[in-house]
């Protein structure tokens, strides 16, 4: 006699899960909650269910970033865009929608001046260190937004709004400010006018003399990509006269 093999739970809709895993994050179970959003989404990815996949790892990516969850929320967020590349979803408004959403809950938290005594200097090591995790977290996130664009109808630089993204993010909140970086992503966006008030901001920041490279740079980037623009003529003038 053949065994039978036995019979698979029938998944319950995505909602349901939404709501019980809600409820785990309220108490404060935060890792508990993590476990199972992760193995629960794989059995919709297992199952074919993309779209309901997709709306519990976003939801739980967006409820862990907004009770400050850094690590779980930004892992989340990474299946989130796994699951678009397994699901073959296609690069849209609406799935950018989804993206910028989560982008917009990750800290921005500034980093503390004016150091004093031992105290400070031991606040500012801990800022930094958090820092650094946002900005690996967000980025990470980011990155694989953008290849997953790129696979699936964005240009072939990537979405440009996403690269927008990422630029804010490095430029913001980077507790090494990499000029270089911050300019890649700008040039490959799609607002020329925010990179321009970035540069701007840059060198008021700087001492006297060490922004010029970067900004050297970053003129060189956009004229390459904007060769008329008077944008170009803008930042070079701003230059002139600082």
């Amino acid at each position: 006699m053949s065994r039978q093999r036995p019979k698979r739970t029938a998944l319950p809709p995505a909602q349901e899960n939404i709501d019980k895993l809600e409820k785990i994050v309220n108490e404060g179970n935060f890792y508990g909650a993590q476990q199972m959003y992760k193995s629960i989404s794989a059995r919709y990815v297992a199952a074919q269910r993309y779209s309901e996949a997709l709306d519990l790892l976003h939801a739980g990516a967006c409820l862990q970033l907004k009770n400050n969850q850094l690590t779980c929320g930004a892992e989340l967020a990474v299946s989130f865009v796994e699951a678009l590349v397994k699901g073959k979803v296609a690069y849209d408004n609406e799935n950018l929608d989804r993206v910028r959403k989560i982008y917009e809950l990750f800290p921005q938290i500034p980093v503390p001046h004016n150091l004093e005594d031992d105290d400070d200097l031991h606040e500012l090591t801990e800022a930094l260190g958090a820092a650094k995790l946002r900005v690996e977290g967000c980025s990470s996130f980011l990155k694989a937004a953008i290849k997953w664009s790129i696979e699936f109808g964005a240009p072939k630089t990537g979405s440009p709004e996403l690269h927008v993204m990422l630029a804010e993010y490095l430029y913001s909140e980077s507790p090494e400010l990499d000029m270089a970086r911050v300019s890649f992503h700008f040039v490959r966006g799609n607002n020329p006018e925010k990179f321009a008030s970035t540069i701007v901001n840059f060198m008021g920041k700087c001492y006297p003399g060490e922004d010029d490279l970067a900004v050297a740079r970053a003129i060189l980037m956009l004229y390459h990509k904007f060769r008329s623009s008077l944008l170009v003529l803008r930042i070079q003038s701003v230059i002139n006269t600082s």
